[in-house]
């Protein structure tokens, strides 16, 4: 199955997963938990208990105003929804998020508010496909 996959600290990148449940979990470090914070018919997909887990912090989520509303731990993946399943991501759209999630974010504690910033360049290490 083609996804888009992001890894904290890296540039996201398309690659092919197995669409069964090892293989997905493999991806993610650990069982999977399924958002769907986007209009497009795609589903995120991370470790269910990521933070719980200490897993380093990826990306934000944020609302329609650019607001924070949650973060990802860990690695996630984007994939396309079939009828009953998860299918393959179409490139168009991986293009799309991929630029939606193309610079990895650092996050920091400030007066009890979590901030994200942008990862500075030469920080950030580039995907590969597999």
């Amino acid at each position: 199955m083609n996804v888009l996959m992001v890894e904290p600290g890296k540039a996201p990148y398309e690659t092919q997963i197995g669409d069964d449940l090892r293989s997905m979990q493999a991806a993610v470090d650990g069982y999977l938990e399924d958002v769907y914070p986007f209009e497009q018919s795609v589903v995120l997909v991370c470790n269910e208990h990521g933070k719980q887990d200490g897993l380093p912090f990826n990306r934000a989520l944020r609302d329609l105003d650019g607001d924070i509303y949650d973060i990802i731990a860990g690695n996630f993946f984007i994939a396309g929804l079939g009828q009953n399943d998860f299918t393959d991501l179409p490139h168009d759209l991986a293009e799309q998020f991929a630029e939606q999630f193309r610079q990895p974010e650092m996050f920091m504690r400030v007066d009890g508010k979590i901030l994200a910033a942008p990862m500075p360049d030469e920080q950030v290490q580039s995907g590969m496909s597999y």
